[in-house]
């Protein structure tokens, strides 16, 4: 584990924050000038900083780029933290909120909710995806604790594998008996297609309270990263810390998928390129990986909506294509040395 974790920082704090912050302006000014149709530089200005701007640009860029770009920051920001904070917590460099059943209990929350509670608003799936979330994470950590010897990756990813199939059939079941499967597929498939500032809004404060959180909590993961033992001799709390960081984690993941569906190798390719960067201090890791998560997901977003004009890739495609090959290599070159 610590051969795969062990980086040399790239520079400062200060200098690896400032070129991810620039980078992120730069992608998230681009995602909002193309499209269907192209604006300029200077609408988006106008429509950012003059509330009496109208016209049929400044409204593209209000009503659906903005929302759009901005749910994606949001999304890519969560998964991100959340998969650092998984691969810090269990020392598993394969960890992520896709790969580990999160995001799958999640989905399946999210078609239950649709089929017994059709009802229901958002934040009331927002609420399903929660529950969903935690349930698969259980379901995963249970089967892969099943033996009392040490846990290894691979098992876990095993796993999560085969939960995620399961909790994927049940998903399927559910939206073919009820006769939602149109509704579900459209919304675990879509995307950012179609987000509203009502959407962002209502997990905006849940993702932002939580990153904010995980902050205060990187100096105690950093320590867990490195030995439990350690952590216990420097009179860390670590069933407390522990329990948090899974309710952190729980919470970004069950808000993502409220919002994208079930999407998978974000949480996993951000952390481990912003490692190459920052080291394994996780006060540092947390805040790059949110910022470079958030680029991750608007590049991602821009690349489907640009690839089939005016048709769009979905995005959990361009995600899969780019991370299935990271993923990869992380098995061939790390699982063995931490096996």
């Amino acid at each position: 584990m610590n051969r795969l974790f062990s980086f040399k920082p790239a520079g400062s704090f200060a200098f690896q924050l400032f070129l991810n912050l620039v980078l992120f302006v730069v992608m998230f000014a681009i995602a909002v000038m193309l499209g269907a149709k192209n604006v300029s530089l200077s609408d988006i200005w106008s429509a950012l900083t003059n509330p009496h701007a109208a016209g049929e640009d400044i409204s593209v860029i209000r009503e659906l780029r903005l929302p759009r770009e901005v749910g994606g920051v949001l999304v890519g920001s969560a998964l991100a933290v959340a998969g650092a904070i998984m691969q810090g917590l269990t020392r598993n460099p394969l960890a992520d909120p896709g790969l580990l059943g999160l995001t799958a209990g999640a989905n399946a929350a999210l078609a239950i909710s649709f089929a017994l509670i059709p009802g229901t608003g958002y934040f009331g799936t927002m609420c399903a995806c929660f529950i969903g979330a935690a349930f698969g994470a259980m379901v995963v950590f249970g089967i892969a604790s099943l033996r009392k010897r040490k846990v290894s990756p691979l098992r876990m990813v095993l796993a999560g594998s085969a939960v995620s199939a399961l909790l994927g059939a049940v998903a399927d079941a559910i939206s073919l008996h009820y006769k939602i499967a149109k509704s579900v597929s459209m919304w675990t498939s879509g995307g950012l297609v179609g987000t509203t500032w009502s959407q962002v809004t209502t997990i905006a404060p849940v993702i932002v309270a939580c990153v904010i959180a995980s902050l205060l909590l990187s100096r105690q993961l950093t320590i867990l990263s490195l030995n439990e033992n350690v952590a216990v001799g420097l009179g860390l709390r670590t069933t407390q810390v522990k329990i948090a960081l899974y309710v952190l984690i729980t919470l970004l993941a069950g808000a993502a998928v409220a919002l994208v569906g079930n999407l998978a190798f974000v949480g996993l390719m951000i952390p481990h390129l912003i490692r190459t960067l920052a080291g394994t201090n996780y006060r540092t890791i947390l805040p790059l990986s949110a910022i470079a998560g958030g680029t991750f997901m608007v590049f991602a977003d821009t690349l489907g909506r640009m690839i089939n004009v005016p048709f769009e890739t979905p995005v959990a495609s361009i995600v899969a294509i780019i991370g299935l090959p990271f993923f990869l290599f992380i098995v061939r070159k790390g699982v063995r040395s931490v096996s």
